[in-house]
């Protein structure tokens, strides 16, 4: 049975003057506040597209590391990824690195680096944006 998931963005105004509210429909009460200058210069207070594409792909790849590990046979105690996604105005998304930490008894090395890139080639996320750069960095923890 396929899903579907939701957000909902709300903007007002220009490009570079204007702002907007992203709603994810499973929180309800939460929003979060989006514009340009946060997109084009960074912020630490206000998200941007590649902060929430980010969400979406550290998310999938730990879901799909978690299954891949499991599938060959080592149960993993812990992962944990960050997806550092870059926007370059006027280019657009020009790549996602993850960097992943995982606790896995009875894995090799060699194992685990196998896996993390079989996982980061199958996540269905990194399928989605398989026309920029995915890098990975996975260390055992």
């Amino acid at each position: 049975m396929a899903v579907t998931s939701e957000a909902t963005t709300v903007w007002n105004g220009s490009l570079f003057q204007g702002s907007g509210t992203v709603s994810l429909d499973s929180s309800k009460t939460a929003t979060l506040g989006v514009d340009w200058k946060a997109r084009s210069e960074g912020s630490d207070t206000t998200t941007t597209p590649e902060e929430l594409l980010g969400a979406a792909h550290a998310s999938c790849f730990s879901m799909a590391f978690a299954n891949a590990l499991t599938e060959a046979g080592f149960e993993p105690h812990s992962i944990q990824t960050t997806a550092a996604v870059t926007f370059q105005p006027g280019t657009g998304i020009t790549g996602s690195h993850l960097l992943v930490s995982a606790t896995v008894p009875g894995i090799s090395a060699e194992d685990f680096e196998r896996i993390a890139d079989e996982a980061k080639a199958g996540c269905p996320v990194s399928q989605a944006l398989s026309g920029i750069p995915i890098t990975i960095e996975a260390s055992l923890a």
